[in-house]
Formats: C-alpha cells, structure tokens, sequence
C-alpha cells in the first residue's frame, strides 16, 4: 500500500470523532485488497478543496470526503477569517459581537454537518443562530441580512445525486463569498492546525448558540408575498387556478405550500415527494432540469388537469415548471424561458403600474441566453452579464447599490440553471419566491385569455426564436481535473475556426479576466450568425459544461420554420463538441 495514502488514513482515523466515518476508514484499512486500497486512494490523494463556494463531496471518512471532521476544520478556518476581518467586533460579545447563522437541506448528515458547524463557531465566540430544522436556501441569504449576521452557513449539496453533501459560506451581505474574501477564507482553511471545540449543552448556557424557525419564518414568507404586483388579481381569481408542486423530498414544502396557500391558491404537492429525504428514493437526480425529475408530479398535474406544474430541488433555490398546451399535454420550460418570462411580466407590471425605477436593469450571466437583453431593451431596460454563479449576480447587485459606475436600478436576476431572482432582501436565488411569482403571472395572462406558452410564443416573435443547449461530461477520479484542462487547454492553443459549420469570428477567454469581468475558467466562441457557444469547467463537481444559445428570427416561414432553423443549428454544434470530449 502506498505509504504517503496509509500515513494519511490513520492520521485522519486519530482525528476523526465521528465513529461510523472513522470506522469506514478502518475497514478498508483492515481488508488491504485491491479495491480497498483504490477506495481508500481515492479518499485521501487529495484533501475535498475548499473552493470559492465552499465544500461539496461524497459522503464518507476521508480527507477527501464530505464529513465531520472536514466540515469542522473548514468551519474553523471560516471562523478564524471572520474574527481577522471584524477585530472590533470579536472583541465584543453577545448581540454586538460577531454572529453567524446556519441552515441545512434534507440530505444524509446534513443535519449532524450543521450542529458541527455551529458548535465550532460557539467555540470561536460567535453567536450561532441554528434553523431548528430543514430550511432552503434562500431562507438562509435572507437571515444573514435580517439577522444582522457577519457569515452563514448553509448545508446543502443542492441537486447533486444522494451520496453527495456540501457546504456553502455566506457574507455578511447574504451572498456567497466573492473576492478578496474567498481567497483569504480558503487560505485560512487550509493551514488550521487546532480546531477549537465546545459541547452543545455549554454553547446553549452561554448564549453563544441560539435555536431558530418560526422568527425568521414569518418575515421571509412576508417578505415573499410582498414581492408581488397584483393581490388583488391573486384573491379574485385564486380559485381559477390549480396548482401542483414538488419538493423532490427537499426543504420546498414548508414555505411554498404556505406562502400559496395564503393567497388562496390550491396547492397539490405530490406525495410521496413531499417529506424530505436524503436517498431522495423517486429521482434519480433531484434536479428540476432533469426532465425525469418532473415525472411523478407531471403525472398528477394531468390527473388533475393542472395548470402549472412546479418543482423546486432540495435546498430550493431553484426552481422549474411544465405547463399544459393546447391538447393538454405537460411541456417543460426551461430556466432560459422562465427567465423570459418572469422578466417580461416583471417589466410589463412595473410599467403598467407606474413602478418603473428611472434606470431599470436586469442581470444575468454569460451562459445565459440572449433573449433576456431582447426582452429587456423591449422596455427600456439594461441587461447586464456577469460570471456564471449567483455570488456573480448578488455582487453586481451590491456594486450597483453602491453607486458604482454604469449603475442600475435592480429588477431581476436570472441564470439559465434555473435560478432566479424578484427580491433584494435575498442575495441568492430563490426558488420560493419564483414560485409565488409565476402563479401570479399564471393568474394575470389567464386572465387575459392566454397560457404562459402563448406569451411565450409572443415574446419569440418581438425578440426572435432562441434556443439553448447544454452538454456536460463527468470526469471522474484522480485524472478527472487533468483532462478537463486537457481540453481547455487545447481549445486555448488551437481554438476551431467554426462550430456546426458556422464561422466563429471571435474568441473571448476569461481565465485572466476580460471586458471588465473576474478571471474565469471560461472560453467563448461568437460565431458570424450570433450564436454564442461557451465552455467551461464546472466549479462543484468533475465535469465540464458547454453551452450554446442561438436565435433564428421569425420571418415569412412563421415560428415553427425558425424553430427548425436553431434546431438545426444546435445539432451541428453538439456534433462538433462531442468529437472533443469524446462523447
């Protein structure tokens, strides 16, 4: 057995307190086959990197695992970069010194990660508010802000498959870490040498951990409700529309059924998907992009003749829908089109009802598609692009509030993965609220003799048919990292003259930053027609994503002719793409 792997694998079992992760290790130790010794090279070639966002990893012992002792040695390096940060603060104690507050999701050990996590801010003198229970991630954004906190913490592994857990480090604006903080956290993780520990039961005598739900739940879910344009459409015609949703056995549950429950909407949610659970047992991916993951709730919508379907995934944050056409058939709408949508009719009400901001300004990101700048210059408004990751959109949200040049007044946040964004109060996306927001949108283009599909198809013939596509290829094990940037790389020393036949006409490689946004892992190719095809090595898990948006405009042949023509398109480009990573 390699001996550096050994060393490693008992110096972890000496600090690992968690039995069942320390005696995983044990047992491939004591077993000594070849597929014990693969496994356990796997699980401590590297140690899980603290990256930008935080943590995410398979669950189990290991240095390169998802587990207590990670979770508490990652906290201590968070901590200990907050009390440099705020020395003026960690001086003091109690409600005027350095606070934090921490939410987790359904997933297995998510609720143990959690308690970690707070005991070793306790231990570091930093007030810890804990959620009692499973809460979503938005929740979590907006206690940070209303909770006056200096971090949070939210543990979730997001839509990523069961045997997954993660870890994401919030600032004291309710966003995800952006720089110069992310480096500096990641530095201090990665030289913690002590990790300063407290029992629960001291923590809860000195007030340094303090339990929470129905306090910050009721401000949230007012707070959401707030955020809509027409009440009084929603309590006239509530009772026109049905309404079925899932949770995909994540935090979803608790605020959408109540929040739409208020306003007198009829909530159907799936049952057997309601209640959370980590083995996430009826999906294979509980992600609301995966179609398969829409299925049982697309089946009860028909059985219920439905009118919109949604969904959001565990840590609801993100969130998607299918809705019925003409012949009554579900058709699923992608994060592209929801963020069409949401923005046409967040425009379309501001406008008709006199609450258009002087400068109005929609952000999105770089992989997102080119219909939202269609949409927004429809009504006189901005479209600016940020990196992809909602800690991109939340920092250009706080560069605007801070006046900074070419500033906007904030309206709307989308990116294509489904996430958007209606609030300020939140600085991550927010499945909850978008779901209360496209009921009412539901409600208000019933109410004018149409479907959310027929504004759609509305909106193609003002900005055009645009199509998405997004191929993505896992690259697993140790050599997984090497050959993503393997292929990046080459694309960098011998980038293709066209893709699907089109000429491409420039390049734009963001590793080192360029027009005007952060160093990036990201290459661009715009092609003569206006396509845009991008590449990029995934932030949270070992794979790396290409996307293309296109549009082809509506002309004398109608929709279905431009819809033939992106198709067309996209076809050619995915063949080309999948020579390269050998798909």
């Amino acid at each position: 057995m390699n001996q550096d792997i050994l060393k490693k694998a008992n110096d972890y079992i000496s600090k690992e307190k968690d039995a069942a992760f320390r005696q995983e290790v044990e047992s491939l130790l004591s077993k000594g086959d070849e597929a014990s010794q693969n496994e356990l090279a796997d699980r401590f070639y590297q140690n899980l990197e603290f990256g930008t966002g935080g943590l995410r990893g398979v669950i189990g012992g290991g240095y390169n695992r998802m587990n207590t002792f990670v979770v508490k040695s990652a906290t201590q390096g968070l901590a200990s970069y907050i009390i440099k940060t705020f020395p003026q603060k960690a001086a003091l104690s109690g409600d005027k010194g350095l606070k934090a507050v921490i939410a987790y999701d359904s997933r297995r050990y998510s609720a143990e990660f959690a308690e970690a996590a707070a005991l070793i801010f306790a231990a570091n003198g930093i007030k810890t508010y804990l959620f009692s229970s499973l809460r979503p991630t938005p929740e979590l954004s907006f206690a940070i802000r209303y909770l006056g906190c200096d971090t949070g913490i939210v543990v979730t592994a997001s839509h990523n498959p069961p045997q997954y857990n993660g870890y994401k480090a919030y600032w004291n604006d309710g966003s995800q870490v952006v720089p110069p903080h992310d480096v500096g956290i990641i530095d201090e993780v990665n030289t913690v040498t002590d990790i300063k520990e407290i029992s629960r039961q001291v923590a809860l005598e000195k007030g340094l951990l303090v339990i929470i739900d129905k306090e910050v739940d009721e401000p949230y879910q007012a707070m959401v409700k707030s955020r809509l344009f027409r009440p009084d459409l929603i309590k006239e015609k509530a009772s026109e529309v049905k309404i079925v949703f899932t949770p995909l056995h994540g935090t979803g549950a608790l605020h959408v059924e109540k929040v739409l429950g208020d306003l007198g909407l009829k909530v159907i949610t799936v049952p057997e998907q309601r209640e959370g659970d980590g083995n996430f047992p009826t999906v294979a991916f509980p992600n609301p992009e995966e179609a398969a993951a829409l299925d049982m709730a697309i089946t009860l919508g028909t059985k219920e003749k439905a009118d919109v379907v949604m969904a959001t995934d565990p840590d609801a944050d993100r969130f998607g829908i299918a809705v019925p056409d003409k012949a009554g058939k579900f058709v699923l709408v992608t994060g592209n089109q929801i963020g069409a949508l949401l923005a046409d009719y967040i425009f379309l009400s501001l406008k008709e009802l006199g609450k258009m901001p002087p400068k109005p300004g929609m952000i999105n990101t770089i992989v997102t598609t080119g219909m939202h700048k269609k949409v927004a210059l429809h009504y006189n408004a901005a479209c600016v692009e940020c990196l992809t990751g909602f800690k991109w959109l939340a920092d250009v949200m706080r560069k605007w509030e801070n006046g900074e040049a070419g500033a906007y007044d904030f309206v709307f946040a989308t990116e294509e993965s489904y996430g958007f964004l209606v609030e300020t109060e939140v600085r991550d996306k927010d499945g909850v609220s978008a779901a209360a927001l496209t009921a009412e949108m539901t409600l208000y283009w019933r109410s004018k003799g149409k479907s959310l599909l027929d504004r759609l198809d509305e909106l193609y013939e003002i900005c055009g048919f645009w199509q998405e596509l997004a191929v993505s290829k896992y690259f697993q094990g140790p050599q997984g990292p090497s050959i993503m940037n393997g292929i990046m790389e080459e694309y960098r020393k011998n980038p293709p003259k066209s893709l699907g036949g089109i000429e491409i006409i420039k390049v734009r490689d963001i590793k080192n930053g360029a027009d005007d946004l952060p160093p990036s892992d990201v290459l661009q190719f715009f092609l003569k027609d206006g396509t845009i095809v991008s590449a990029r090595p995934s932030g949270t898990e070992p794979k790396i994503k290409f996307y293309a948006t296109c549009c082809a405009e509506v002309g004398s042949g109608g929709l279905e002719a431009a819809k033939a023509e992106a198709a067309k398109k996209l076809d050619a480009i995915k063949k080309d793409i999948r020579a390269v990573i050998g798909d």
